[in-house]
């Protein structure tokens, strides 16, 4: 099967794609599932990382997963591109080869594959995210709108409705676009329209049309432990509630290795940090020092500013909302997190980049119009004329203007490849700025009488420390480095334990801002000693292992 990044492919084609790769690369990629969606698909995970250097969980890792929400499928194409750059680039690419060497990778190209499929089907449905019912456990269809593709053009759009006292009127520059009404009112012979979502109506009484109270559904996004809440919209009975999110927490739990996390959305063309729910004054500044210096070169590769979520992006700070997979990857994991969100439409019509409040107060007219004008050369077909339909509990009303999925939440066929490459090689910046344990010294020294001192020497060669960041450590999220001598017997040991603690080391970030620039000393090593007793010839094995930053083994021959 060929895939050439410039479609959204259906649950069944992705998992077919990842087999063959798989079967293509086979001491590259491996693939698993990790747990089962609502209705039953498997959650599929591929790790990457060349098994000859050692196996995936003793190197550290590179988390990425995309398409929690169930519309924004820009974010799954972002997580394949990089899969298949990973496995096509060994041995040609020097970062790759580097990466994929000493590194692992852990890809869930689809958290919510049950979302998705809807989103895709020949006759679409949009959630926004989980497809369960939520809060009402039964489906029940409430009196107000049902959103859904009610003419069979395989697109939701836009239904107006002529009215007196509507909000919206025409664009003079271009019918398509509607802009709203301002506070006196339309000009003399403007039609004033209703605008709603295409849909159905339940139950309407002929005058009022009620909006659902939570028309978004369940958001798998919002079912982390980070921040939870009930006031927050879509959360869930209680955190980990979905089994998404419960498999997806567990999976990355469970592997102990990782060291950063990317959470694949749209869209904006931003890359956005923790904290939803906290001021950066209230974070540790070595950890703001850090994410602004792993965000530069994110803005190197793809162009995407970096935003607060918290600082940049919050409407009203009084009111935050959590439960976010980022917040999870900091907070719990205490790793640095982010969620990417693919595809700016108004950056790629006008060359100026979305403001930070769209999500609240969408688009000017002007950038609107811009994007539809753009549209018609770059992704035909998105805006459409209104074109008269009888509805079966409105009449006459007319359907038209933008398809939004195909436009401004998601990149266009056409750009599709363009907008996702730039990031494999953030995610390779990420993974290789990752700690690492090496064994950079072990010796064996006769001391007299049968006795042999022992030593290894243990250095960090990565630049973050294994503890990642300073709320890793502020919180005693990480355990420390362990060294372990093996082929001598516990009572031959003279001085020492089998295996010791060694606490963390340091990265050569910490160099950085030391406060004492270019007289660096040691902290990213440490040196242990065991005297044993043994003989000439005998072969002892040292075993430096850290959950994050990995293993490293080295053998000794008593001299």
């Amino acid at each position: 099967m060929t895939y050439l990044f410039d479609r959204f492919l259906r649950y069944d084609e992705m998992v077919t794609w990842l087999q063959q790769l798989q079967q293509q690369f086979p001491g590259l990629v491996e693939l698993g599932t990790y747990g089962k969606s609502h209705k039953g698909r498997d959650l599929w995970i591929a790790t990457v990382t060349d098994s000859a250097t050692g196996a995936h969980n003793t190197k550290p890792a590179h988390w990425i997963d995309a398409n929690i929400h169930a519309t924004e499928v820009t974010g799954g194409v972002g997580a394949l591109f990089i899969l298949d750059f990973l496995a096509n680039n060994y041995g040609k690419h020097d970062h790759v080869t580097e990466a994929l060497r000493t590194r692992t990778f852990y890809i869930v190209p689809r958290v919510n594959p049950d979302g998705v499929e809807d989103a895709l089907a020949d006759r679409p449905l949009y959630h926004r995210s989980s497809v369960r019912s939520w809060p009402w456990r039964d489906g029940h269809r409430w009196p107000g709108l049902s959103v859904e593709d009610i003419d069979g053009d395989g697109s939701i759009r836009t239904m107006r409705i002529a009215d007196a006292d509507g909000a919206w009127m025409e664009h003079d520059d271009d019918a398509r676009v509607m802009v709203a009404v301002g506070p006196l009112g339309a000009p003399a012979g403007k039609t004033r329209y209703r605008l709603l979502d295409e849909g159905l109506l339940e139950n309407f009484d002929g005058f009022t049309i009620p909006m659902p109270r939570d028309p978004a559904g369940l958001d798998l996004n919002r079912n982390f432990p980070a921040g939870w809440g009930t006031n927050v919209l879509g959360s869930g009975d209680h955190p980990m509630s979905e089994p998404e999110v419960d498999a997806l927490v567990r999976a990355a739990r469970s592997r102990t290795n990782i060291c950063g996390y990317n959470a694949f959305h749209t869209a904006g063309g931003f890359m956005l940090r923790p904290s939803s729910t906290r001021a950066d004054s209230s974070l540790p500044p070595f950890d703001i020092w850090v994410f602004n210096e792993l965000g530069k070169v994110g803005v190197q590769h793809t162009g995407y500013p970096v935003h607060s979520v918290y600082e940049d992006l919050t409407w009203d700070k009084s009111d935050t909302m959590s439960g976010a997979g980022d917040d999870w990857a900091y907070e719990h994991l205490g790793v640095f997190g982010w969620t990417t969100e693919f595809w700016d439409a108004i950056f790629h019509a006008t060359g100026k980049h979305s403001p930070t409040d769209i999500w609240y107060v969408g688009p000017t007219p002007e950038d609107e119009l811009a994007v539809c004008k753009w549209s018609d050369t770059h992704a035909p077909g998105s805006y459409v004329a209104w074109k008269k339909f009888e509805h079966p509990q409105l009449g006459s009303i007319e359907i038209g203007g933008c398809d939004f999925f195909r436009t401004w939440t998601n990149a266009p066929p056409s750009k599709l490849r363009d907008e996702v490459q730039g990031h494999v090689h953030f995610a390779l910046f990420q993974a290789l700025a990752s700690p690492r344990v090496e064994i950079k010294q072990a010796t064996a020294e006769a001391v007299g009488d049968g006795l042999w001192r022992v030593r290894v020497g243990i250095a960090n060669t990565g630049w973050l420390g294994t503890e990642i960041s300073a709320w890793a450590h502020k919180n005693g999220i990480v355990l420390p480095l362990t060294a372990q001598i093996d082929g001598v017997s516990a009572s031959d040991i003279v001085d020492g334990a089998p295996r010791v603690q060694l606490g963390q080391l340091d990265g050569r970030v910490r160099f950085r801002v030391s406060g004492d620039a270019k007289s660096d000393g040691t902290p990213d090593r440490v040196l242990h000693s065991w005297l044993i007793r043994g003989k000439r010839g005998q072969t002892v094995t040292l075993t430096a292992t850290h959950q994050r930053a990995g293993t490293s083994v080295a053998t000794v021959v008593l001299p």
